[in-house]
């Protein structure tokens, strides 16, 4: 079955992210980069939908258009917030941790639709793991108001995947990015002007934000969304706990980072989680 593997391709790039941030200069905004990042992924969608005549504005779906763009730009200005609060440890594990089940919850709410047993324990699985995973950052301080808005930030993910169920019902993955992506940076603008954006004169700050924005955003998303048609949307943010896994993984291999053994026991647990999930709920998924 794709449609999980095309979900668990799309948490691998998303993984790419944090590691790709790690090469820019110090100091540049992160709601500046998210600006970017989303004009450049929606940006070029935009222009190939357009160029194909793939988006009929008369009859577009303006509603799930606008409530997705308004989640996902939410999301990464309540992540972004959070872990400048908390630390990224603590934001990042309480951000990924948290959506799933909220997830879970808006799909009962809205589709009816009760999770499965399966989906409980593999997102039990891999909740655990993540906090496994990052326990040798356990030092970090925990800011109360900082854990809160990340927990907002796992709620915000979980509303982008439940609402984009929604706009795929009326339109395919490539003018759905496109127009989310468009409408997100609209409303990130505002909050990045302050800083601007002459960090982009440097080539190497440039060529990591058209990596980020064409393959961790246009590339990311596309393959996110194909794989949410045929799959719940609980399931399809279970599997996206794969983000934090590949980040992990690169950050040992790339940057030189070290992983306790009771990291690596988390990253097992994140694993085993997405086996689990990929494998033994295959039959209970429903398009």
């Amino acid at each position: 079955m794709l449609n999980p593997l095309f979900v668990l391709l799309a948490a691998i790039l998303w993984g790419m992210t944090g590691t790709a941030q790690s090469f820019l200069d110090q100091g540049v905004s992160p709601i500046a980069v998210a600006t970017i990042r989303s004009a450049i992924g929606g940006g070029l969608l935009l222009a190939i939908a357009i160029l194909f005549r793939k988006i009929d504005l008369q009859n577009w779906s303006w509603k799930w258009t606008i409530l997705a763009a308004a989640s996902i730009a939410l999301f990464q200005g309540l992540f972004f917030s959070s872990i400048r609060l908390t630390g990224v440890a603590v934001g990042t594990v309480a951000t990924i941790g948290s959506a799933p089940v909220f997830s879970g919850i808006l799909e009962w709410l809205v589709w009816k639709t009760r999770p499965t047993l399966i989906w409980g324990l593999a997102t039990l699985m891999a909740i655990i793991g993540c906090l496994l995973l990052f326990m040798n950052n356990g030092d970090e301080r925990v800011h109360a108001g900082g854990f809160a808005l990340a927990l907002c930030a796992g709620l915000s993910f979980a509303f982008y995947t439940n609402i984009s169920k929604k706009l795929m019902a009326q339109a395919d993955a490539l003018p759905a990015v496109a127009m989310t992506f468009s409408v997100c940076t609209l409303f990130l603008l505002p909050f990045s002007l302050e800083n601007g954006f002459a960090w982009l004169g440097n080539i190497h700050n440039l060529w990591t934000m058209l990596f980020m924005g064409i393959m961790c955003t246009s590339v990311a998303y596309l393959l996110f969304l194909n794989g949410l048609q045929k799959i719940s949307s609980s399931t399809a943010v279970t599997l996206s706990l794969a983000e934090p896994l590949t980040a992990a993984i690169l950050g040992v291999f790339l940057i030189g980072e070290h992983l306790t053994i009771v990291s690596w026991l988390g990253v097992a647990m994140l694993l085993g989680g997405i086996v689990v999930l990929t494998l033994g709920g295959r039959k209970k998924l429903k398009p």
